[in-house]
């Protein structure tokens, strides 16, 4: 056992992770108010903490850098790493940083495009990008000698030995399978447990629809204390989305967590569909994150936008509960919480 443990999200962080887009094949017809959408969202959690801003080149780093002064962000809490990638969704390439006592760790989970995309070469070599630029060891995820593919987009913990996930992500053989070789929940477990410290793994069912990942938890069911979990439900019975989450709110009835307490379970809204021509795009307040004394919210001009932050101030009653404007985000088929990836102290 390497007695690694994956801090959760709400404890103190060094910074944020994200990565300026320079793709603008992610986000067809909308690339220009994506770097505006990023230089906004850069500059308010510049607000709190640290930010770490992955950039392709020096070139970007420049034009980026006046953008950032031109929206008045705090520049002094931005620090640009330069390193090209292929995507910008640092959830999922970037590396998952754990504890070993005092000593932080940089876990390289391998990434394959989701076992969907070819184009992925530049972001398998992020994680080890970041962990020089923040002097960290790297270690890479094997099993049984073989490398372990896991996004962190696909997990969420509270901390305290307690994960979740999604069967539909890790376990579906009919869709992209990123461990072929390794496709039970009892492998899953034993890397969660190896090299994340988790002692209790919570399955859920499906994802939402249109999520291009395939059931990542982060669209799903977030917890927002040890104790606590926020899970989406949608309240129309004739949308797609009603049975599968109906059924994920079941599965969390009458759960004790590793810690010995009942896992309380919050109801959170859904936005309307939202399409970009024939295709769902897999808009969820679920999205959120957590950074130092704030939860940033997507936000998709809907009225359920007002009640997913009111849900979510009652959740987190000592930090400010911010709505980011992610209409245009939500076309790279993710938002807020799938582009970033929190450092913890």
């Amino acid at each position: 056992m390497k007695n690694h443990t994956m801090p959760a999200e709400w404890k103190k962080q060094q910074g944020l992770l994200l990565c300026y887009p320079h793709n603008g094949n992610d986000w067809p017809g909308k690339y220009v108010a994506i770097q505006w959408a990023f230089v906004e969202y850069i500059s308010t959690v510049a607000q709190f903490q640290k930010v770490f801003v992955v950039i392709k080149d020096e070139k970007l780093k420049e034009k980026v850098f006046v953008q950032l002064k031109q929206n008045h962000a705090n520049t002094n809490q931005i620090e640009f790493i330069i390193h090209p990638t292929n995507r910008s969704w640092m959830r999922d390439s970037g590396p998952i940083v754990v504890k070993n006592g005092n000593k932080k760790i940089a876990l390289d989970f391998n990434f394959n495009g989701w076992a969907k995309y070819s184009n992925y070469k530049l972001d398998r070599q992020t994680p080890k990008a970041i962990a020089k630029h923040l002097t960290l060891d790297l270690e890479k995820v094997l099993y049984k000698n073989q490398p372990f593919i896991l996004e962190g987009g696909a997990i969420d913990v509270n901390g305290q030995g307690t994960l979740i996930t999604t069967e539909e992500c890790l376990l579906d053989k009919e869709i992209q399978v990123r461990n072929p070789k390794f496709t039970t929940k009892e492998v899953y477990e034993e890397i969660f447990e190896n090299y994340l410290g988790i002692k209790q793994t919570i399955w859920l069912g499906n994802g939402i629809e249109g999520d291009d990942t395939h059931g990542h938890i982060d669209d799903l069911c977030r917890f927002t204390d040890e104790n606590m979990v926020v899970c989406v439900q949608e309240s129309n019975s004739k949308d797609k989305n009603y049975k599968p989450l109906k059924e994920n709110w079941e599965r969390l009835q009458n759960i004790t967590l590793h810690n010995g307490k009942k896992l309380e379970i919050i109801s959170l809204p859904m936005p309307r569909p939202i399409w970009f021509d024939s295709i769902r795009l897999p808009a969820s307040y679920a999205n959120f994150i957590i950074i130092n004394d704030a939860v940033l919210v997507p936000t998709f001009n809907d009225a359920n936008d007002y009640k997913a932050i009111g849900v979510l101030q009652e959740c987190f009653p000592t930090r400010k509960v911010i709505g980011i404007h992610s209409l245009d985000l939500i076309w790279g088929f993710g938002t807020l919480h799938c582009l970033s990836q929190q450092i913890p102290v």
